[in-house]
């Protein structure tokens, strides 16, 4: 339902919706909306407000046995095996599959329930031998990690001269004559990474067109200590594919200054890395079944289980998914069963694509508007939590922005709209489903970010019992208010 104007939107009556269970009173009440945004365009009837006021006792029992009480302490504990036992997970990997093998036995261990995995193909790209090395005007080793579907250079490598350029605005200036042969080294300034992860993404296709025999990007992080960082990068269709690897900032930069005073720069680039035929992995299930709607209406909390082949995926994204798995382990445990089944979803292929959550729509597109209530995903780091962002048509935004002032006890009550965190759940988000994602203090997330510094030693244990608290007390209240989230789906 859309808001226009200061029209009455809503006018209160009762759907009585018949399901499995019985007949539940699934009103939708009124809202009285203006133009003006935020909190002040909302006046949610006073029942529902008193309602969602009304959890608040067990919003603080949730957080206070998650954060101080007998669970604290163990989602870190339970990452840190994770991690520890098989390392990185990238898509196609032995790691990542038997990595979801033992989700599957530690959930069933938590007594979840229809706990199964779904299949979804992966691309299967494997990093080979990676070599770079400045051999003119003096020699320098230059780390560099290979972007995910790079091809590989041939046998012995490459050798060819540099052209820098910090900006695509620069590059458009050079002629094919000048490019042709050469080595393209994009150095782009930080800005955010949305605006600066195109180079990433689409250098290696915007130096073929002009004949460039390879790429090397500026590390997509504002912040450097000697560490190159990976990520995908697609090519256009019918370019000629060219290897494609991200240097470190400091290398870049010196690079860029030498090149700008008129230096000869040559480099020696060599890389092993290639694509094999794609892989079946799968999504990894697990639920608390609602009460009342047993498959319908179901509330999704969700994280990706694979991560890039450097680092172990503690940050991006072992926790995120850890707090979606333990969120129900917890409440399970302290017998908070909500109306609604509560949907644990650890993602596949989430790095090279979001593969995972592309396949799982496909299979259950056919009764998606019936069978999703709302999502959650979190994907931008598990540092201390401020809040809660938000996607969806303005009536389930106010309910909402009253659900997230319950997380008052762990200071988590901001409120952002737009999503910024759930790339998996864009494939419902974006297309009118409620959504919403962890907002958390995470300014040094890209320091780390597909780098080898994306290990346990950024995780605090506090702080994601915290996250965990925050995930399992909106899910739950979510799950099991009297009316389901308005949605306005576009097929």
């Amino acid at each position: 339902m859309k808001a226009y104007g200061s029209l009455v939107l809503f006018l209160g009556f009762l759907v009585l919706v018949k399901v499995q269970a019985g007949v539940l009173d699934n009103r939708i009440d009124q809202f009285e909306l203006d133009e003006s945004a935020g909190e002040e365009s909302c006046n949610l009837p006073d029942d529902l407000r008193q309602e969602i006021k009304g959890y608040q006792s067990i919003v603080n029992k949730i957080i206070g046995r998650i954060v101080d009480g007998e669970f604290a302490g163990q989602t870190w504990n339970s990452l840190a095996e994770l991690v520890d036992t098989f390392g990185a997970r990238l898509s196609g990997s032995e790691q990542l599959e038997k990595a979801i093998d033992y989700v599957v036995d530690q959930m069933q261990h938590d007594q979840l329930e229809n706990v199964h995995t779904e299949n979804a193909t992966v691309p299967h790209w494997v990093r080979g031998y990676e070599s770079a090395q400045l051999v003119a005007p003096f020699k320098k080793n230059l780390a560099l990690l290979g972007l995910g579907t790079s091809v590989g250079t041939p046998r012995g490598g490459i050798i060819a001269d540099v052209i820098a350029v910090e900006s695509f605005k620069e590059f458009e200036a050079l002629t094919v004559e000048q490019v042709k042969g050469k080595i393209v080294v994009f150095v782009p300034q930080w800005e955010s990474y949305g605006k600066t992860v195109v180079y990433r993404s689409k250098g290696a296709s915007v130096a073929s067109k002009k004949g460039a025999v390879a790429t090397l990007i500026r590390s997509v992080t504002p912040f450097s200590i000697g560490s190159p960082h990976t990520g995908g990068q697609d090519y256009d269709e019918g370019v000629k594919k060219i290897p494609s690897a991200c240097i470190t900032v400091e290398d870049a930069e010196m690079i860029l200054r030498k090149y700008r005073r008129g230096d000869r720069l040559t480099i020696h680039l060599e890389m092993e890395d290639r694509n094999l035929e794609p892989f079946v992995s799968r999504n990894t299930i697990g639920e608390l079944v609602g009460t009342t709607y047993t498959n319908s209406s179901v509330v999704v909390v969700s994280g990706h289980l694979d991560s890039w082949d450097v680092g172990v995926g503690a940050m991006d994204d072992g926790g995120g998914a850890l707090i979606s798995w333990k969120a129900l382990t917890f409440l399970k445990a302290m017998g908070l069963r909500a109306k609604r089944t509560i949907r644990a979803i650890l993602w596949t292929g989430e790095e090279e694509g979001l593969w995972g959550g592309r396949a799982y729509k496909e299979e259950h597109k056919e009764n998606e508007k019936k069978e999703f209530n709302f999502f959650f995903e979190s994907d931008i780091g598990t540092f201390e939590p401020r809040g809660l962002d938000f996607t969806g048509n303005k009536d389930a935004e106010c309910i909402f922005r009253e659900i997230v002032k319950l997380m008052s006890p762990i200071n988590a009550t901001d409120f952002e709209t737009p999503s910024d965190g759930g790339p998996d759940i864009s494939h419902w988000t974006t297309r009118g489903f409620p959504g919403a994602s962890l907002m958390n203090k995470n300014e040094k997330y890209f320091w780390f970010h597909h780098s080898a510094g994306d290990s346990m030693a950024v995780e605090d244990p506090k702080t994601l019992d915290k996250c965990a608290a925050l995930w399992a007390a909106a899910a739950y209240v979510v799950a099991d208010l009297s009316i389901s989230m308005p949605k306005d789906v576009v097929d």
